[in-house]
């Protein structure tokens, strides 16, 4: 029999992933990441990172009885600290913008918890997770594609995965859509059937997370013109239009286009001063081909939450002639193909 190793939250997702798996026939094995150290105040809001982790951890160990799995916790806080916490202060102080979850995906999620488990002496064929995405062969390699329910879709988030993750892959739930898999949790009696979603990596206040002091510097507009005054670049994020304190009134609004970390700048302009029609991507990873040697085309998502854009993609620069706003260094550019759910790469926008 085939044992699966499956990522358990605590949440609907996970834990209806773990019951279809069991339900298949699989032996199978819950695994938890614990991350939490009480180094910050954390937060009330549902988050993968937060003061809440305890109470998440108690209900998958639950759920796990429940579906009738074995369950094992890995304390991966010290790591994580190390590398996600580090990378996302490093990153926000630089003057880009962070994205915690590609990065906690390929090295901790898909990458330490599993090896974790495997070292402790739990042997598994496969892992599973509760993503909302797909993992198919071609040829001798594996690609990622969109899940059915694409308003659900979390395939952006696992661009960088390698082969050897993709190989061992299982996303029970790349077939269903939400809806479905809480009439499935509802009906088992889960007790994670109506639990809210995560709906950001932390709980608290980001700035619990950078850990710098204020440092008073200038709100400009494009021209340099000073417009106001802020309390620390890292405050702000490309394309954030509320709570730029520069007063109401009836005109156009201002967007954040862009963070000078040098200068402690925040620079703001028009919405069509936040239009751009192309991107440098770095740090690529193409996922079941070869790296194109000649421009192709292709449809871009340059933030999670954002629409898949046409463009052309050659070499690590992309072109968009219809425009995107709020494009910002740091966040991830993930590329489909123009006419399939495949993801083909995806980069890190410079």
């Amino acid at each position: 029999m085939m044992k699966v190793a499956v990522g358990l939250s605590g949440g609907v997702d996970s834990s209806v992933a773990a019951l279809l798996l069991k339900e298949r026939g699989y032996d199978v094995v819950g695994i938890t990441m614990k991350l939490w150290r009480g180094t910050y105040r954390g937060g009330t809001r549902d988050a993968c990172f937060g003061a809440g982790e305890a109470e998440d951890i108690a209900t998958a160990e639950r759920l796990a009885k429940d579906i009738g799995i074995e369950y094992r916790v890995f304390d991966v806080s010290e790591q994580y600290e190390n590398t996600v916490v580090r990378y996302f202060r490093e990153t926000y102080l630089s003057g880009r913008t962070p994205n915690p979850c590609v990065f906690c995906n390929a090295t901790m999620k898909f990458g330490l918890l599993p090896r974790l488990a495997a070292e402790s002496g739990i042997g598994f064929d496969r892992f599973a997770t509760g993503h909302y995405a797909r993992v198919a062969p071609v040829g001798s390699r594996y690609a990622i594609l969109r899940a059915r329910d694409l308003a659900k879709d979390q395939s952006y988030f696992l661009y960088r995965l390698s082969q050897d993750q993709l190989a061992r892959q299982i996303f029970p739930l790349g077939e269903l859509t939400k809806a479905e898999v809480r009439d499935i949790a509802r009906r088992r009696g889960l007790v994670s059937a109506e639990r809210p979603d995560s709906q950001d990596f932390y709980s608290g206040d980001v700035s619990e997370l950078i850990g710098a002091p204020e440092r008073p510097g200038e709100i400009v507009d494009t021209s340099g013109r000073v417009l106001g005054h802020h309390a620390g670049f890292w405050h702000f994020t490309i394309g954030q239009r509320k709570g730029l304190g520069l007063g109401g009134g009836t005109g156009e609004p201002y967007f954040v286009v862009d963070l000078d970390a040098c200068r402690n700048r925040v620079v703001v302009g028009r919405a069509g001063e936040a239009v751009r029609t192309s991107l440098r991507v770095t740090s690529m990873n193409w996922v079941a081909l070869a790296p194109a040697s000649e421009p192709i085309r292709c449809r871009v998502k340059v933030r999670s939450a954002g629409k898949l854009v046409p463009a052309t993609l050659e070499g690590d620069v992309a072109e968009f002639p219809d425009g995107v706003s709020g494009i910002a260094p740091g966040q991830s550019a993930v590329f489909y193909g123009p006419d399939s759910d495949e993801l083909l790469c995806g980069g890190i926008i410079a």
